[in-house]
């Protein structure tokens, strides 16, 4: 995987990460991404260094996931069953959506990279679950919506 590329995906984990840590600890967009560029992109945890990021990546996701948030849970809620509304998904998967959902809406990133991506991430969470099938269907569902065209 090219060096760009890398600091891609790792752009969308950190910012699936940042939101997930905005909702469940209630800090501002402004400390999490702080924190996230000055403590985590290429930081070293025991003794394993965490990957850079692209910032302007991370950081148009995280702000379009925040400031769309209402647009895209609802893109997201049309994508689930009726059962489950996105309030009960987990918090994890949430996050997940709201930065997939940021990148299809306001990127011309193609569809397909954005789903393969994200459910790459579903898979660095749930190996071997079911939960990467989940989030493939759901976030195909969601680009069928919001880019018709590129289907």
């Amino acid at each position: 995987m090219s060096d760009k590329r890398q600091m891609k995906s790792a752009a969308r984990l950190y910012a699936v990460q940042a939101l997930f840590q905005m909702e469940t600890s209630g800090q501002t967009v402004e400390a999490v991404q702080a924190e996230f560029e000055n403590h985590r992109f290429g930081a070293v945890y025991e003794g394993e260094e965490m990957a850079e990021g692209d910032l302007k990546l991370f950081r148009r996701l995280v702000d379009d996931a925040v400031n769309h948030q209402a647009e895209i849970d609802q893109i997201t809620d049309r994508a689930l069953v009726a059962k489950w509304p996105i309030s009960r998904i987990d918090p994890t998967v949430r996050a997940l959506f709201r930065a997939a959902g940021a990148e299809l809406s306001k990127s011309t990133t193609p569809p397909k990279v954005v789903i393969n991506e994200f459910v790459d991430i579903a898979k660095a969470f749930d190996p071997g679950g079911r939960e990467p099938k989940f989030v493939n269907a759901v976030l195909d569902h969601m680009a069928r919506e919001i880019r018709p065209e590129a289907f």
